[in-house]
């Protein structure tokens, strides 16, 4: 292995750092989103320390929300376990898609890093792996940033959050969504990926109108891959 593919497939600290920098921008939003959540969860009984506890070791969002609508005084394991596995689901797309670089690294690292994977942090990095640089340092220390900043914001929800009662009022809720298409517009830009991204979108379309509910992010990620595979990239 050469020096160059070594450099790709390590994990240094200065990596880690300069990563952590790199997504704090993002993570000021983050602040504000898990302002919301700590807001919300004042209102379903949950306690402090729960909501806390939830954002430290589930760190997603989405699926905390939704959570929160389904707390209650009778609560059912199974319905709040398989709502977080439908709506987490597309972490299996996003760490399928960072093997063949995840597998380098030895088992405590490479599930570490994966412990604070989410779509920004993975967005970013794979763009930088795709260029052939390691992106490592923006997987692991911008998810560190990502967390420390929704853990944050949760504790700033739960005790000030009533200045930030409708976060959507500002468009925060639009800033990922703009994020990760500008990762997608970064990225290569050729006939073949237009028309995989397009039949991917319009296949998470007619499932989000059709399907149950949260299914369309896999499906449209899976129909995606499906396509790129069998439409292989011609060599030059």
């Amino acid at each position: 292995m050469s020096n160059t593919t070594q450099e790709i497939y390590s994990l240094n600290t200065s990596d880690v750092w300069s990563g952590f920098k790199s997504l704090l921008p993002i993570s000021l939003f983050v602040v504000i989103f898990g302002a919301a959540f700590g807001l919300a969860s004042t209102h379903t009984g949950l306690s402090n320390d729960s909501s806390m506890l939830m954002s430290a070791l589930v760190f997603a969002g989405a699926s905390q929300f939704a959570t929160l609508e389904l707390w209650g005084e009778q609560i059912s394991l199974f319905p709040l376990m398989i709502t977080v596995f439908f709506i987490n689901a597309r972490h299996l797309l996003m760490g399928a898609s960072l093997y063949p670089w995840l597998r380098h690294l030895s088992p405590m690292k490479r599930y570490g890093v994966l412990l604070v994977i989410s779509d920004a942090n993975w967005a970013l990095s794979l763009q930088a792996f795709s260029r052939g640089q390691s992106g490592f340092g923006l997987l692991f220390g911008g998810g560190l940033a990502l967390w420390v900043a929704w853990i944050i914001g949760t504790w700033l929800g739960l005790y000030f959050g009533h200045s930030i009662q409708n976060p959507n009022a500002f468009g925060l809720d639009m800033v990922m969504s703009c994020f990760l298409l500008a990762m997608v517009v970064g990225g290569k830009k050729d006939l073949r990926m237009v028309l995989i991204w397009a039949a991917s979108a319009c296949i998470s379309l007619l499932a989000y109108w059709y399907l149950p509910k949260n299914s369309h992010v896999v499906i449209g990620a899976l129909a995606g891959g499906v396509i790129g595979l069998l439409w292989k990239e011609k060599k030059i």
